[in-house]
C-alpha cells in the first residue's frame, strides 16, 4: 500500500474539480458576452424597459421614443420612458432610491451608479406599481432576462 501524503489526499479532489473548472471557464466568457445585449445601456434603464414590456403583455413590442434619466442628488433617480406600440403610445417612470455610502469618482463619471438597481416605484400610463405588485413585476422581468440569457447562450453553444 502506498504511503498517505498530503498530495495523495488532494489528488482525488483535484481530479473531480478540474472538469467543473473547465466548464465554468468555458461558459463564463459566453455568459458575459450574451448578457451584454446593449453594453451602452444602464441596467436600470434595461430593467425599466422590461417592466414596461411585462405590464403591456407578451403581444406588445414597444418602440422606444423617449429615454431620459434624472439624478437629483440624494433623491430618487427617475428614468422616464416613452413608447409607441400597436396598442397605442405610453409613458412610464421608474424611481430608483439613492444607495451610495460615499461620493466616488465613478459616480461623477456615471451618476446612476449611486442608485439602487431595483426600483422602489414604477408608474406606467398613470398606474402605480409599488409594494407586492412591483415585487412580482420585477421578479417576472428578471425571470424573462434570465431566460433570454439562457436562450442566447444555448444558441451560441450550438453554433
Amino acid at each position: 500500500m502506498p504511503p498517505i501524503t498530503p498530495a495523495s489526499l488532494l489528488a482525488p479532489q483535484a481530479r473531480q474539480q478540474r472538469p467543473r473548472r473547465s466548464l465554468v471557464t468555458a461558459l463564463l466568457p459566453i455568459a458575459f458576452l450574451v448578457s451584454c445585449g446593449n453594453p451602452g445601456e444602464d441596467v436600470r434603464i434595461t430593467l425599466c424597459k422590461d417592466l414596461v414590456r411585462g405590464q403591456l403583455g407578451s403581444g406588445a413590442t414597444p418602440t422606444w421614443s423617449k429615454v431620459t434619466t434624472q439624478t437629483p442628488g440624494y433623491q430618487d433617480a427617475v428614468i422616464q420612458l416613452g413608447w409607441t406600440a400597436p396598442s397605442g403610445n405610453g409613458a412610464a417612470r421608474c424611481y430608483y432610491p439613492y444607495n451610495a455610502v460615499d461620493d466616488t469618482a465613478q459616480q461623477l463619471a456615471d451618476p446612476l451608479t449611486a442608485y439602487a438597481t431595483s426600483p422602489s416605484k414604477v408608474i406606467i400610463n398613470g398606474q402605480t406599481l409599488s409594494g407586492s405588485a412591483l415585487a412580482r413585476a420585477v421578479a417576472e422581468a428578471m425571470r424573462h432576462q434570465g431566460q433570454q440569457l439562457l436562450d442566447s447562450a444555448g444558441q451560441l453553444i450550438q453554433q
